[in-house]
């Protein structure tokens, strides 16, 4: 399996952000091919050591990190990339790896 982390940090008007990302951006993200599963965070973001400047995280489950690959250069995966900039004011960091039981 891999993932795709997306940690969006705190945008300018949370609740524009929370209404824009669930009506519009999730059902874009959803479409993206060889998706297998979509989980967001609920609530504040804890972080050790203090305060963290992260509004929101998105996991994206994929079969494998070529999948995700895949999925990214795909047009769905374009369409994807070119909404985040409607509505993630605070930026964003989006990670992928491989993931496996420890």
């Amino acid at each position: 399996m891999a993932k795709v982390f997306a940690l969006y940090k705190t945008p300018a008007d949370p609740a524009a952000f929370d209404r824009y990302y669930r009506d519009v951006h999730v059902p874009i993200a959803k479409k993206l091919p060889g998706l297998r599963a979509y989980e967001v965070t609920r609530g504040s973001i804890g972080m050790l050591g203090g305060s963290s400047p992260y509004h929101l995280i998105a996991v994206l489950t994929f079969d494998s990190v070529n999948a995700v690959q895949a999925a990214l250069v795909s047009p769905e995966g374009q369409a994807t990339a070119a909404d985040i900039g409607n509505f993630a004011t605070g930026g964003v960091d989006i990670l992928f790896a491989e993931t496996g039981s420890a």
